[in-house]
């Protein structure tokens, strides 16, 4: 990393809302510490930037994953093809404009773009891609710091590809001998898959463990 020195409030001082702290930037070397100390940006249009440890955190624990039977059935004949980290920029700006319910706009501003497309080129953000016919149909992005991933966002135009990127994306982690990821909050597809909340002390516990022993990641 950079020679500067980024130093983050301890994530256990957050708020009841868990807004830890307010400003800073976006530069590779400060997600990079953010990450490691489970703290992740939420910028909201119009305020400085914010930095969010939740009070609760959001899990998919690979042990409790569960696919519907029909997309396991449809699996074996699927059309979709899914690469990892070749189209990075296309699923970023796609996963801004995927309409979200109970949500106005985004919280994937232009300038969370083009940090997190600065993170991916430094090796940390992560996109699976999921094509059919040659098009873009679906994808997910997330980041890999010492040892954990966190799912960011997802997206599709096609029945079934957001659900495919996953599971790939969740073959690879194994793969890689990563048992869970971070998901932040548990939507409700997110939900269906087994997802779930743990306390925050749960959570940089596990956060701890991993950085003892951080696996290579085989995207």
């Amino acid at each position: 990393m950079g020679e500067r020195q980024i130093l983050f409030p301890d994530p256990r001082n957050a708020g009841p809302d868990g807004l830890l702290c307010v400003g800073g930037d976006l530069e590779v070397d400060t997600l990079y510490a953010a990450y490691s100390q489970g703290i992740f940006p939420w910028p909201q249009e119009g305020l400085p930037l914010l930095w969010f440890s939740p009070w609760e955190r959001g899990v998919l624990d690979f042990k409790d994953v569960h696919w519907p039977r029909r997309f396991l059935r449809d699996l074996r004949k699927s059309e979709f093809e899914v690469t990892f980290n070749q189209a990075f920029a296309s699923v970023i700006h796609e996963c801004a404009k995927q309409p979200r319910v109970h949500e106005q706009g985004t919280w994937i501003l232009p300038e969370m773009q083009f940090a997190y497309e600065k993170f991916h080129e430094a090796g940390y953000a992560h996109s699976i891609e999921c094509w059919k016919d040659g098009v873009l149909v679906g994808g997910m992005y997330g980041v890999y710091v010492e040892g954990v991933f966190s799912g960011e966002s997802m997206f599709h135009r096609a029945s079934g590809a957001s659900k495919m990127c996953l599971y790939r994306a969740i073959e690879k982690l194994r793969e890689s001998g990563i048992e869970w990821i971070d998901i932040q909050m548990v939507t409700p597809v997110l939900e269906t898959f087994g997802g779930k909340y743990i306390s925050r002390d749960e959570y940089l516990e596990r956060l701890e463990k991993a950085h003892r022993a951080p696996r290579a990641l085989r995207f």
